[in-house]
């Protein structure tokens, strides 16, 4: 059953905002100026990182609400609000293996809801969404080991994804499709997936209707128009849809995999068909450095206008028509980070054994190994390593200060170097 505004003034002030919006923007064009407007206010210093539970998190939340009321979605959170709220523990972020009871400070975030109702008559609906949380001033889950604090912005991570949400729900909002589409913008992605989570177990939209969600995390940095779309394993029909949507020449890399280290990874194992947009990482990643300056707008309007020709795509299909499927392989709940770090960006496209890193951080312990990029890491500490999950795995069993070994295959010789942590 769609979700319906429940009196008639309130549809009257909706129609309203959506007439301005059309009169303004008849089109809805998503450009690069509008991603540069959203990034820019997103990942400004003044926000501080936009850490989940934080005033200025909620400083970002009415942002991203006051924008879907400006282009006519319907509040589709709690109490007929835009916000959906949810508590995190942080005990429970310090200690995983502690219980949801543990005494800790509790803090309160929202995740945000807005839903566009389509022309036709169906109850099935799209789903679009990007986390909007980063890491603040870097106390959960930061690479940055200086000694002075500093705001991390997350311009890419993910203030590009959730401008993506925006310039969606515009575009959208002024050439209407004919299913609904429910824009989510998340919370409490940087400290384990806590917002998608949340919203999957409590829904505020029957889920059994959504043909398929689509998310975007870390857009921004596009070079050579090479793009990444995770998920195609979780429908047969993924690879037609977006390579038929690729009219504008992007250099595409499809990964199968259904889940991962973003909010895709919610939707997949509630058998949704997920599709996950990504620009490849970066040596900014959770870091300071990752300020709005390095963002290419260009590039992530090119990956938008693609994703809008694959939603034109989806908007005619029926849910048989795009069957969810089980991604080969072993999928992940979470790729969580505990241990200590290498100084490594891994390859994500990379399918084979192992994990295929493209760049190592200097005066870090893989570089200070003599590990190079282009490197495959198989083994760490006499471990044989399968994949990059494995590789996580391991470095929560090792302690900062350990010394190790590390194994690499480099053009094909493998090659074992001393580590220390």
């Amino acid at each position: 059953m769609k979700l319906k505004i429940h009196s008639s003034s309130a549809f009257l002030i909706l129609s309203a905002l959506t007439f301005f919006v059309a009169c303004n923007n008849e089109s809805g064009d998503i450009t690069p100026a509008d991603i540069e407007k959203h990034i820019t206010f997103l990942a400004s210093d003044s926000l501080q990182g936009r850490e989940a539970g934080s005033a200025n998190e909620a400083i970002a939340a009415n942002y991203i609400a006051d924008h879907f009321r400006d282009f006519g979605l319907e509040p589709a959170g709690d109490n007929e609000t835009y916000f959906q709220e949810f508590t995190i523990n942080t005990a429970v972020l310090r200690n995983p293996h502690a219980g949801d009871d543990t005494e800790g400070e509790k803090l309160l975030s929202k995740n945000v809801v807005g839903l566009l109702q389509g022309t036709g008559n169906s109850d099935e609906l799209i789903i679009i969404g990007a986390h909007y949380d980063h890491l603040g001033f870097g106390q959960f889950g930061s690479l940055y080991r200086g000694e002075q604090e500093r705001i991390h912005n997350g311009a890419d991570d993910n203030a590009s994804g959730t401008a993506g949400v925006l310039e969606l729900a515009e575009y959208f909002s002024a050439n209407r499709p004919k299913k609904d589409i429910l824009f989510l913008a998340f919370s409490g992605e940087e400290m384990g997936l806590l917002g998608s989570a949340y919203y999957v177990d409590n829904p505020t939209v029957d889920l059994e209707n959504a043909l398929a969600m689509i998310n975007m995390d870390m857009i921004g940095r596009m070079v050579d128009k090479k793009l990444m779309i995770f998920g195609i394993g979780t429908a047969e029909n993924w690879t037609a849809i977006i390579d038929s949507a690729n009219t504008g020449d992007l250099d595409l890399n499809l990964v199968k995999d259904g889940t991962g280290a973003s909010d895709h990874t919610s939707f997949y194992y509630k058998d949704i068909p997920v599709l996950h947009y990504f620009t490849d990482t970066h040596a900014d990643y959770h870091r300071p450095s990752d300020d709005t300056e390095y963002i290419n707008m260009n590039g992530t309007a090119l990956a938008l206008h693609h994703l809008v020709r694959v939603i034109v795509q989806l908007d005619e299909l029926q849910k048989d028509e795009l069957a969810f499927v089980e991604a080969p392989g072993e999928q992940r709940q979470s790729m969580s980070l505990e241990g200590p770090t290498l100084g490594v960006l891994p390859d994500y496209g990379y399918e084979g054994e192992g994990m295929k890193i493209t760049g190592v951080t200097k005066g870090r312990a893989a570089a200070n190994a003599g590990v190079q990029g282009g490197d495959i890491i198989v083994g760490i500490a006499g471990e044989e390593l399968a994949d990059i999950y494995a590789y996580m795995s391991m470095l929560n069993k090792l302690k900062k200060g350990q010394k190790t070994t590390i194994t690499v295959l480099r053009d094909g010789e493998r090659m074992t170097m001393d580590l220390e942590l």
